[in-house]
């Protein structure tokens, strides 16, 4: 999906923040200053995306969980709808201290998902009392509503994609300790050094959020595309393999009773 700076210009990826709030770290991607806010350079920001996403392919591609993290309200729904399109894990309500850092502790939880959903199944949940029927299902709720969108991400994720790093501070530090590469939406207010692929974007505007992650969740779809033609083209050479594997063991039983 080849990245247009048109479509960028359209969705308003060039506005960046007022000019006095701004961080110097980010001079390598303002184009201009206009009417006291800096104008972010989209050819630039073209070519970061080409980056990334060539990079989110590969990981997509190796089979690895690409999470997710926005709980920003403009960019709440499109993150939940476009990585969810994808099968892709994300974390949009407030982020749980210890996410990755702790991920022994946060699995635990979402185990206990499961198992509330095993006792509603086999006839458990209706052996308890009115008030604990209550209190489990207030559990399951909340669990749902901070946890359910992992419920797939059995180990680490390879990497994060996230958008606002200032506001995702706690995020990009966990991530940090771990080595996790970092993929961001990056601001004129904000510092990339943080970032492993920056994206200079405006990362406030719901259009411009939309229109990069479009993008991004276009190459990471190849990418898992990838992944799935591998598989078909080995379980093919293997049936392939298994009929001559077949021919070559009666050869030898002939050969033994001749």
């Amino acid at each position: 999906m080849a990245v247009e700076v048109k479509e960028l210009l359209e969705a308003g990826v060039h506005f960046g923040h007022l000019t006095r709030k701004w961080d110097p770290n980010m001079a390598p991607y303002v184009y201009m200053e206009r009417n006291g806010i800096h104008i972010i350079n989209l050819y630039k920001t073209a070519a970061k995306i080409d980056e990334a996403g060539a990079a989110l392919a590969k990981i997509a591609a190796s089979g690895r969980k690409i999470l997710f993290v926005a709980t920003k309200k403009q960019a709440k729904d499109i993150v939940a709808e476009k990585s969810g399109a994808i099968n892709m894990p994300y974390i949009t309500e407030r982020w749980p201290g210890g996410m990755l850092t702790n991920f022994v502790t946060i699995r635990k939880a979402v185990k206990k998902m499961a198992m509330i959903d095993r006792m509603k199944k086999d006839g458990t949940f209706m052996t308890l009392s009115k008030k604990e029927r209550l209190q489990v299902d207030r559990l399951r709720a909340k669990l749902e509503k901070n946890l359910g969108s992992i419920v797939d991400m059995t180990r680490l994720p390879g990497a994060l994609f996230v958008v606002d790093i200032k506001r995702e501070h706690i995020a990009i530090k966990e991530a940090q300790k771990l080595n996790i590469p970092i993929f961001a939406m990056v601001d004129t207010n904000s510092d990339p050094r943080q970032v492993d692929y920056v994206i200079p974007a405006n990362d406030d505007a719901s259009k411009s959020i939309d229109k990069v992650l479009s993008y991004v969740t276009a190459a990471i779809a190849e990418g898992l595309a990838d992944r799935k033609a591998d598989k078909d083209t080995d379980q093919d050479d293997d049936a392939a393999v298994a009929p001559t594997k077949k021919r070559a063991s009666k050869a030898v039983v002939t050969d033994e009773e001749e």
